[in-house]
């Protein structure tokens, strides 16, 4: 259920979207600018009307992307107060298998972004540093100590993770409202005086400019404007930490300060056009030459504030995606920490060392800003492109509006396109590091989804109430050793009354187990983000239990805290017998003992799969080795976990396989004479 604190509209509110849903798209103007300029030749070979069409270029993207598709329309898509591109597919994925294929491109996408904007944003605040004089020489003609500094603050960032942020969380809000009106009013001060500039209102010079001589780059020129609605998606996928009400409210302010800034940066280009030093300086960037040599300093300290907050707010948004991805079955299972009492903030180790580790990697290869931007935002053209996808479904199909639906698709789709081929004109000078991450990590995806697909295809179920009668033997069998009191499965699957024969086999045949009782458990993940509850059949038992725990796919599948509830909850009922527990540190108890089994596939050589899936099947196992112990996904660190490993096929027993008897001479003539 929606939280009606998060989502009332109050100051405090406010502050607090400001500084988690803006971060990206609030760097933007650092870079959008000198991204236009620079890809068509420079200062000195642009005229005035180029800058008013590409700032047209610039307010009609952010209105049309941003205001109209993801805060007016996607806003309206919450799966319980939540967004995101898996709360979305768990909402339509009713309504098609091929959807799981948008979801997985569009997730894959947004975490490549979780590992792009960190480094351009804040690479870009540090060399806003060369805007003064004085530090431009320290730092020297090369990019060393630029690199440094970077690697200094991005490490920073990522070592904090693992204690929290909910501390410097607090200061979020305030930091991006100063900058936010720091945008504002420094672009106010550039445009004063300047109504020429207001012309870039008319969507008719957006439209004039990409068929321009001017414009050198042509259509391509949109791979560099598509950079100032990077971020928008945060909008949709953070709505659940805020309520979309905040997002609503906040967003106009937000986008007249982006507005407002990018229009003093325009009029500064206009009035610098013929200023031959400004031509010559490398990686002239108008966001920081447009102001004062006294206020320089404060705007790269405060960018460089806005760059950690965005770099901190993807980073979060990854754990969470990935999170979500692993409940989905989507990605393994990972060890997930609370590292705060911020509601929502969860922390992955395994997670924020490959963020890091290929955070470095990009600002090694790239080394500066500007190449950092050609990378940045071909990612995000696809993710955009695969929500409208699963949007136009929800129009669509859950709410029956095929017209509505349709216009979105052409609309949105057509935009979208577009700038997804204007972004493919970066691929050669940069974007295909975008694109090798988003790859390795949907290779990731596809081998855990099709390898979790064929397994279940394997499986054989059996009717648990079969085997009763075999269980209450061996549970009153005093010649088999005693294993535990509790003796819990976790299987797959709500069906109550069938089993997985692995778990029946590891009971009865591979080495007997007996136990007071015997707990059969399914975590499901539901479309419900917070959900918990459960289900209990005991087959008319009072030793085998039945037990379906539902679990939204937010929530963390804590199983050994569930499951004593759930124990307490049945000895209340006197359906589950007290067991009597004498000794222990904090005296006798009517529960006992706990002993979990996790049956894990292994691939045998003999298994009959097409040459792609066996590809598929060893991947997530080998994925599944370097991942972790998933005792720790289930909340069983402390818990005696054992594991047996059973194969994903049943041997043949074809008869070319059989051995053949060899005989000695001496057997032979044994024999002989046996038959005479």
């Amino acid at each position: 259920m929606e939280d009606i604190k998060t989502n009332k509209v109050s100051m405090g509110m406010f502050l607090v979207t400001i500084g988690i849903v803006y971060g990206d798209i609030g760097t933007s103007p650092m870079y959008v600018m000198k991204s236009i300029v620079e890809g068509n030749g420079g200062l000195g070979r642009v005229d005035p009307d180029f800058i008013i069409g590409s700032l047209s270029l610039v307010i009609w993207t952010i209105t049309l992307l941003t205001t109209i598709k993801h805060v007016l329309i996607a806003l309206r898509a919450d799966n319980h107060g939540e967004g995101g591109i898996f709360a979305l597919y768990s909402l339509v994925r009713n309504c098609g298998k091929w959807l799981i294929i948008p979801t997985m491109i569009g997730g894959c996408t947004m975490l490549a972004d979780g590992v792009l904007t960190p480094a351009v944003t804040v690479t870009t605040a540090v060399e806003g540093l060369r805007s003064i004089p004085v530090m431009n020489r320290v730092l020297g003609e090369g990019q060393f100590i630029v690199i440094v500094i970077t690697l200094s603050i991005v490490s920073g960032l990522f070592l904090i993770q693992k204690s929290g942020t909910s501390h410097i969380g607090r200061l979020f809000g305030p930091v991006m409202l100063v900058w936010f009106c720091f945008l504002g009013v420094t672009g106010v001060i550039h445009s004063f005086g300047d109504p020429g500039i207001l012309r870039a209102i008319s969507p008719v010079y957006a439209l004039r400019v990409l068929f321009s001589p001017g414009n050198k780059a042509g259509i391509m020129i949109l791979g560099s404007v598509f950079l100032c609605t990077t971020g928008a998606e945060a909008l949709y996928t953070d709505m659940g930490h805020v309520g979309k009400n905040n997002i609503m409210a906040s967003w106009p302010f937000v986008k007249i300060c982006l507005i407002l800034n990018y229009m003093g940066q325009c009029s500064w280009i206009i009035r610098n056009i013929g200023n031959e030093q400004l031509a010559a300086m490398e990686d002239m960037n108008p966001f920081y030459m447009m102001l004062a040599p006294g206020m320089r300093p404060v705007a790269i300290v405060l960018s460089a504030l806005a760059a950690i907050i965005a770099s901190q707010a993807l980073i979060s948004g990854s754990y969470t995606l990935v999170h979500e991805a692993a409940s989905l079955d989507l990605m393994p299972h990972l060890n997930v920490r609370f590292p705060s009492d911020t509601k929502g903030q969860i922390y992955i180790p395994v997670i924020n060392k490959i963020l890091w580790i290929l955070c470095i990697i990009v600002i090694l290869y790239f080394r500066s800003g500007s190449r950092m931007e050609n990378a940045y935002g071909l990612a995000i053209t696809i993710s955009m492109l695969m929500m409208t996808v699963l949007f136009t479904v929800y129009i669509g199909v859950l709410h029956g509006r095929k017209i509505g639906a349709a216009l979105f698709a052409i609309v949105f789709g057509a935009i979208e396109g577009v700038f997804f081929v204007s972004s493919l004109g970066k691929f050669t000078v940069g974007g295909y590091v975008a694109i090798i991450i988003s790859l390795l990590i949907l290779h990731v995806m596809i081998s855990w989804y099709r390898g979790t697909q064929i397994e279940r295809m394997q499986k054989v179920k059996l009717r648990l109430l079969d085997y009763a009668g075999a269980i209450r033997m061996l549970q009153n069998d005093s010649s088999v050793p005693y294993c535990a009191n509790n003796l819990v499965y976790l299987s797959k699957g709500e069906d109550f009354d069938y089993i997985d024969r692995d778990i029946l086999y590891s009971i009865l045949d591979r080495d007997p187990k007996r136990a007071d009782a015997y707990w059969f458990i399914s975590v499901n993940t539901t479309d419900v983000p917070f959900q918990k509850d459960y289900e209990v059949n005991t087959l008319g038992t009072d030793f085998i239990f039945r037990v379906n725990i539902n679990l939204g796919f937010k929530v963390r599948q804590s199983v050994n805290i569930y499951l004593r509830q759930i124990v307490h909850d049945l000895m209340k009922t006197g359906e589950l017998p007290p067991q009597n527990k004498e000794y222990s540190v904090y005296g006798p108890s009517a529960i006992g003992s706990f002993k979990f089994c996790m049956i894990r596939k292994m691939m045998p050589l003999e298994g009959e799969l097409s040459s792609y899936d066996n590809f598929l099947i060893h991947t997530k196992y080998y994925i599944r080795r370097i991942a972790g112990n998933p005792a720790k996904w289930f909340g069983l660190e402390t818990s005696r976990v054992m594991y047996e490993y059973v194969p994903l096929f049943l041997p043949r027993r074809a008869e070319e396989e059989r051995l053949n008897r060899v005989y000695s001479s001496k057997e032979k003539a044994d024999i002989a004479e046996n038959d005479e």
